[in-house]
């Protein structure tokens, strides 16, 4: 059985037969069984419980139903002042007592002022014993270094962390700028923020965060219809293309044009209004970085910048249309083709569903087995003492035990506490590697799904491209049959390209996370070392994604090996480079402004119905405008992914048309006359010129 698309004569073509890169497809299906053999021992090993619950000292789960902990779903910190590090903190690392509560303090207090009030007024010790150890009952017992100094705190990554507010410029907890340390000590509030240095980021990034979710509970409505409406006006879009694809492409060209003349005109406006008010020298600058981007845009100079953007952006697309006029000719003429071939195939604009449902169910696994590995292990307890000069600090305990070590002796206060999680057998030992393998495993399949939707496409619009007489000799069921070919017989060859593009991106993220872990380096030599190897790493990860896209467009028609196919693509674009220079670019342009388009006109709209309607005033505007903006692009791009794929099959498939085929009745031409006819010109004119 032929593996490849049907080509009418076999005396010009001739297709191979069988299974393309066996020893690869082995070797992805062994991988594959492996992967699933690691999550299943990540699933046995792992507990997911240990990433979403706090744990406390005694390796028990905050908020865990069936615990005694069950309505405790909040860790709280003795004293916080001995956590001198926030990621400390994060990673229950902290040489302090960790205890689940129900809610945390809310108001300042120490073992020494509880005894003090306690003779005046019982209640004290009801309320202070909420957050003291399991067992400790006695208000009256002698302060040890283990009674805990409480604080105003809230809840953030549910732990508990001082309340830091400024007023007036002054650091203050609950009104207050120091405190009592329970030593007979008065402490400032500057130090509990240096003992949690790093945690005004987190503030701020969590009141934030809460801004933006109640932004999103009063859109949520008008960005679903903005999401739909895109949804619709995609899917118009490319069924009008079938019919009017000339005129509809130099609407959008004309209608980008425009709507950035319109942006510029915009701009110019507000900032002749603004530049005669008060104050109008102000400069982004002077303002500094504000979360409430409405200010930015009371600034002259803001709309300064965008008109100059928008008129730089006007210039290079009229400079393009000018000078590739006759390009964006052809590009359009291949594009009409390529609404027509859709237009046959009309079951290929859902195909990105099927996509889209194979890289969910990847990314799925991918991350719920890297949840379990880095849950696997047991609870690790270590010694934890104040006293600096304490040699078991640090080193592994058993809690059950500790008590009558001589740990307790030699270093009085110290305490056998939670943690990590962790082990000393061989599958512990390989955590780190197991996730590295994890995600290795993770881009290779997300790159096989990608490169099997492609030869999808690219198999089914052939078959169209190849038919002498269309629609009439198009083979039935052409995208099934092309996901069958490809499946059952290029599965090794898919697995291939998709292998080496792997490989090259695991080696990017390894180079990006260098690169977080170097920032703070002197070394400038290493630095541009690395920048050199990052720039010359996403430059090949490009050109991959070139020729693995060509290489299974020539393997859904030939039917020929990974290399093979790579080499007679390179080969034939190289033959054809200024035409590549059209496809490549010009069309990805129409195709772009198309999209861009559809996203920026139904993300205007949706802004204007949010800003004027009914919707209680929101704290950052831009969250449904970018949020419509940025979904209506990604719904266009799959659309017209598929287009893309369509008109790349198409050029290659026009290429090895001109060259096997010379229009005699023998060997006739299979590309439409009016393409044929308009690149005939264009290359008549281009041996004028030259």
């Amino acid at each position: 059985m032929v593996s490849s698309v049907v080509i009418v004569d076999s005396t010009t073509f001739t297709p191979q037969e069988g299974c393309t890169d066996v020893l690869c497809c082995v070797i992805f299906v062994i991988v594959i069984l492996g992967y699933i053999v690691l999550g299943t021992v990540a699933w046995l090993h792992g507990d997911p419980r240990k990433v979403v619950y706090p744990t406390d000292s005694y390796g028990q789960f905050c908020g865990q139903q069936g615990t005694p902990n069950a309505n405790k779903a909040i860790l709280f910190y003795f004293n916080i002042l001995q956590c001198a590090n926030p990621t400390v903190l994060i990673n229950l690392q902290c040489p302090t007592t960790q205890l689940c509560v129900s809610k945390c303090p809310d108001r300042f207090a120490t073992y020494i002022d509880m005894q003090y009030n306690y003779r005046r007024n019982k209640s004290y010790w009801d309320y202070y014993k909420l957050f003291c150890k399991p067992g400790f009952n006695n208000p009256d017992k002698v302060p040890l270094n283990d009674i805990f100094k409480v604080n105003v705190l809230f809840v953030i990554l549910q732990r508990c962390f001082p309340d830091f507010i400024t007023r007036n410029g002054t650091l203050t907890v609950a009104n207050k700028t120091s405190f009592k340390d329970g030593h007979g000590k008065i402490r400032s509030v500057v130090d509990l923020r240096d003992a949690a240095n790093g945690i005004t980021s987190l503030l701020d990034a969590k009141e934030v965060g809460v801004k933006i979710f109640e932004d999103y509970a009063s859109s949520w409505f008008w960005i679903l219809i903005g999401l739909v409406i895109s949804m619709l006006v995609s899917l118009i879009f490319i069924l009008l293309l079938r019919f009017t694809a000339g005129v509809l492409f130099w609407m959008v060209i004309f209608g980008v044009i425009a709507a950035v003349g319109y942006g510029i005109w915009h701009c110019y406006w507000e900032y002749s209004s603004l530049k005669g008010k008060p104050d109008s020298d102000i400069t982004i600058s002077d303002i500094g970085f504000q979360t409430d981007f409405r200010v930015y845009l009371q600034l002259s100079q803001t709309w300064l910048i965008f008109m100059i953007s928008l008129a730089v952006i006007e210039a290079i697309i009229i400079l393009v249309l000018i000078f590739l006029r006759n390009r964006v000719r052809i590009a359009i003429a291949l594009l009409k083709e390529g609404s027509k071939a859709i237009g046959c195939i009309m079951s290929t604009l859902f195909y990105p569903i099927i996509t889209f449902l194979l890289l969910a169910l990847c990314i799925a696994y991918w991350a719920v087995t890297a949840v379990f590995l880095a849950s696997s292990g047991d609870a690790v307890y270590k010694v934890m003492s104040t006293l600096p000069d304490c040699k078991y600090t640090n080193l592994t305990c058993d809690p059950e035990t500790f008590s009558q070590s001589n740990v307790t002796k030699l270093c009085p206060g110290s305490q056998c506490t939670f943690a990590f999680y962790g082990g000393e057998s061989l599958y512990h030992r390989y955590i780190f590697v197991l996730q590295l393998c994890n995600l290795l495993v993770f881009l290779w399949l997300v790159n096989f799904t990608i490169a099997l939707g492609q030869c999808t496409l690219a198999g089914a619009f052939a078959s169209y491209y190849w038919a002498l007489r269309k629609p009439a000799d198009i083979p039935p069921c052409p995208l099934a049959s092309s996901f069958g070919r490809a499946l059952r017989y290029h599965t090794g060859s898919l697995a291939f390209g998709a292998l080496i593009l792997s490989i090259v991106q695991f080696i990017r993220i390894i180079l990006e996370y260098l690169d977080h872990k170097l920032k703070g380096a002197h070394n400038a030599f290493t630095r541009f070392l690395l920048c050199c190897l990052k720039c010359c790493f996403w430059c090949l990860e490009h050109f991959i994604k070139f020729m693995n896209r060509n290489a299974y467009i020539m393997i859904s028609i030939y039917g020929k090996n990974f290399c093979a196919s790579a080499r007679d693509a390179f080969f034939l674009l190289m033959r054809n480079v200024m035409r590549v220079a059209v496809l490549d670019k010009v069309t990805d342009f129409l195709l772009f402004l198309g999209k861009l388009l559809i996203s920026g006109s139904v993300g205007e709209s949706t802004f204007s119905s949010v800003a004027y309607s009914q919707v209680p005033s929101l704290n950052y505007y831009w969250v449904p405008l970018l949020t419509v903006i940025f979904g209506s692009y990604m719904i266009a791009h799959g659309f017209f992914n598929v287009y893309a794929m369509c008109v790349d099959t198409l050029f290659l498939c026009f290429c090895e048309d001109l060259e096997r085929n010379d229009g005699s009745p023998s060997k006739p031409y299979y590309m439409p006359p009016g393409l044929h006819r308009i690149l005939n010109k264009t290359d008549q004119g281009e041996k004028q010129s030259h």
